[in-house]
């Protein structure tokens, strides 16, 4: 491979760093809900569903990676995630060493502070080791919303 090659896939490899290093949240961006005031949806009951299927990390005492999709659903207050984002802040798990539960953890907590939604759940769907499954969940309820989540379930399909 010639210098000039070289040269190229460093450089690649430079602006692309921020995908392999350690969890950024810093990398989730927001745009505003749709919904608002005086627009035709009402916000308070629209529930966004995402899946990451290729989301992966390594566990932290064998260093063998695990795989897993990761699934969110929310109640958006004021403020959607971006999706690129997720994507990019997703691959910062690729190389970093976490247990499933923590991971699940450290995703619900940085989208509760970027969004500041109304409900938000986050699951792991973890592919069996040692013919286990794994599938943690954490779910955030903001204060004063506990009763209008329950009324929105209601009449939402039993997936959510």
């Amino acid at each position: 491979m010639t210098d000039l090659k070289l040269k190229a896939l460093q450089e690649t490899a430079d602006r692309n760093n921020y995908l392999f290093g350690e969890v950024d949240p810093g990398l989730l961006e927001a745009f505003p809900a749709p919904g608002g005031p005086g627009e035709v949806s009402d916000v308070s009951s629209q529930v966004i569903h995402i899946e990451i299927p290729e989301f992966t990390s390594l566990c932290p005492l064998t260093g063998q990676p695990d795989f897993a999709t990761i699934v969110i659903d929310y109640i958006p207050s004021e403020k959607c995630v971006e999706s690129k984002s997720i994507k990019m802040y997703v691959a910062g798990y690729r190389n970093h060493g976490e247990f499933h539960e923590a991971c699940v953890a450290r995703f619900t907590k940085d989208l509760v502070t970027l969004l500041d939604p109304k409900w938000l759940r986050v699951t792991g769907l973890f592919t069996p080791r040692g013919g286990i499954p794994f599938q943690p969940s954490r779910v955030y309820i903001k204060g004063g919303y506990e009763l209008a989540v329950q009324r929105i379930f209601a009449a939402r399909p039993a997936w959510i």
